[in-house]
């Protein structure tokens, strides 16, 4: 969970990082060059992680990243860029979490 959760938020930086940095916003290329790779290893490792764990079962580590990156992403968007969190962001929240103990929980 915690190389999903690495990744996401490196994606976040990467996609949302011109509008918070200028030398983000005007080098666009060098940042998706140096950031790719490093996340997608994350991501593969990830994903080999959750499926050893599920018994070679893709979808949970899919949910979970999921999760992951909705976690991430309302949490960055309202520390960095001040975008609150409204009633829909809200229950988005409570369902990556529902789907996180989902997951986690029932096996």
């Amino acid at each position: 969970m915690l190389l999903f959760l690495a990744g996401q938020t490196l994606i976040w930086f990467q996609t949302n990082g011109q509008f918070i940095n200028v030398w983000a916003k005007k080098n666009p290329l060098i940042i998706s060059i140096l950031g790719g790779t490093i996340i997608s290893y994350m991501f593969i490792k990830a994903t080999a992680l959750i499926a050893g764990y599920y018994d070679g079962a893709l979808w949970p580590g899919r949910f979970i990243g999921f999760s992951m990156g909705i976690t991430s992403f309302a949490f960055l968007t309202w520390y960095f860029l001040d975008e609150g969190i409204n009633i829909k962001t809200a229950v988005s929240l409570c369902l990556a979490f529902a789907l996180i103990s989902v997951q986690l929980f029932w096996k």
